[in-house]
């Protein structure tokens, strides 16, 4: 049977097969039975096929592992709504604008996307971590119903040159546990590498607070490159993705701003259907209100 040939296959061949393949059924369905015993809130009623998708792919088709990181998403959300709840790209478009965030028009050769936050574009007494944060989760949000970033992950630069005092101020141990536990273990996405740049001796105690909540794998996967970076991103990243801020061959830093930003603003009617809806399960919106309109799907 293709459940038998499919226990054959480890979990980077199962990571390849699209996401109707016939062989990613039995994986569907277990994880579907899982996580509705394990989530008794009959509010949810069910999951799509493609949302469990993206947490089987997160973890390579490992069922307790997937569910373990399903149920920790739910959780999150249920837990912060400050956040969860308010993925309206138009109340951040100041931070947006002032060029703070990208998301690089080109993989990296492994496939991964590449981010970059630039922490001095960051305004504390403008925009708090709340707000700052929610950036993050927009962006992830949308990366992660990409089949290609689900297979092959995410790598994130921080630009940290401006980072201050005020910055620090806002960064308390809650708001840490709650970055750390999306970077870990609540978000269906694979963190392939954490790149630190510029950073500033006072820095340290901040990265020392969010530090242990990060599982050991993530902590292998933090670089600190201070400011000699144009020489040590080149290990990690290829020139011709990174912008020339960066030592790269790449479009300049700002100009990707700007296409990112323009991306989340045109992304406002989806983010607001994954905010509203209890798992951000946007695929059962366009189900359920198919079948109010009664016309086949």
């Amino acid at each position: 049977t293709s459940y038998s040939s499919t226990r054959d296959m480890n979990g980077s061949q199962l990571n390849e097969l699209p996401d109707d393949s016939e062989q990613l059924r039995p994986y569907v369905v277990s994880l579907r039975r899982a996580a509705e015993e394990a989530d008794d809130r009959s509010s949810v009623g069910s999951f799509s096929d493609c949302f469990l998708i993206r947490f089987l792919r997160a973890r390579d088709f490992d069922l307790q592992l997937s569910l373990k990181l399903l149920l920790n998403y739910l959780q999150w959300r249920r837990v912060s709504p400050e956040i969860s709840t308010c993925l309206c790209p138009l109340s951040v478009s100041g931070l947006l604008k002032a060029s703070y965030h990208a998301v690089l028009p080109h993989r990296d050769p492994a496939g991964s996307r590449v981010l970059i936050y630039r922490i001095g574009q960051w305004n504390p007494k403008d925009w708090s971590a709340f707000q700052v944060f929610r950036v993050s989760l927009m962006t992830s949000e949308l990366i992660s119903r990409e089949t290609e970033t689900q297979r092959r992950g995410v790598k994130v630069i921080f630009d940290l040159k401006g980072w201050s005092l005020g910055h620090a101020l806002q960064i308390n141990p809650s708001l840490a546990r709650k970055i750390s536990s999306v970077l870990s273990d609540s978000f269906p996405l694979k963190v392939r590498g954490i790149h630190l740049v510029n950073e500033p001796m006072f820095f340290r105690p901040v990265f020392a607070m969010i530090r242990p909540f990060l599982a050991d794998k993530i902590k292998q996967r933090v670089h600190m490159h201070g400011t000699d970076f144009h020489h040590t991103l080149s290990d990690f990243f290829s020139p011709d993705v990174l912008p020339p801020e960066y030592g790269g061959r790449g479009l300049e830093i700002e100009e990707v701003c700007q296409a990112w930003t323009e991306e989340l603003l045109q992304s406002e009617n989806l983010l607001k259907q994954i905010a509203s809806h209890p798992t951000g399960d946007t695929s059962l919106i366009s189900e359920e209100s198919e079948t109010k309109k009664h016309t086949n799907i």
